[in-house]
């Protein structure tokens, strides 16, 4: 069993930029969508909740490239549980362009994320939902 969530994804001409590489504001894009398709295909009964008052802030992102992408590469995004505190979470992503005959990590990314409840002009920090954590627990990241 892997230790993390995976989402592939197709670059496109639109995900570029006049040079053709990889325009740098797809990768947090592709982070927030594995996030939501994890929470789609593994905590599926958190989207209720978040149609209600539960509201996932993004605190802080980041990404550190290590080689460029461009139109029609295949990609692998990989997230994994960082940290897990009562009210917030981080993840760690890895972007890995795929080839029939191996892999390479093109980039690194970490996002952490506040749960928080209320109205939007009263928002205040909440506990990470039981079944959040609990479909989180099988891709917590390895301490090397």
């Amino acid at each position: 069993m892997e230790d993390y969530y995976e989402y592939r994804h197709t670059v496109g001409f639109e995900e570029t930029n006049l040079v053709g590489n990889v325009y740098y504001v797809n990768y947090l894009r592709w982070q927030g969508r594995c996030r939501e398709m994890f929470l789609h295909d593994k905590a599926n009964d958190i989207l209720a909740d978040l149609r209600g008052d539960l509201k996932l802030f993004t605190l802080r992102v980041d990404c550190e490239f290590f080689a460029e992408i461009t139109a029609f590469d295949q990609l692998a995004i990989r997230m994994r549980l960082v940290e897990l505190t009562q009210t917030q979470i981080e993840f760690g992503f890895d972007y890995v362009r795929l080839h029939p005959d191996d892999e390479v990590l093109v980039a690194r990314g970490r996002q952490r994320v506040a749960c928080m409840r209320g109205p939007n002009n009263r928002t205040s920090p909440a506990r990470v939902p039981e079944s959040l954590a609990r479909a989180l627990g099988p891709y917590r990241a390895r301490v090397a």
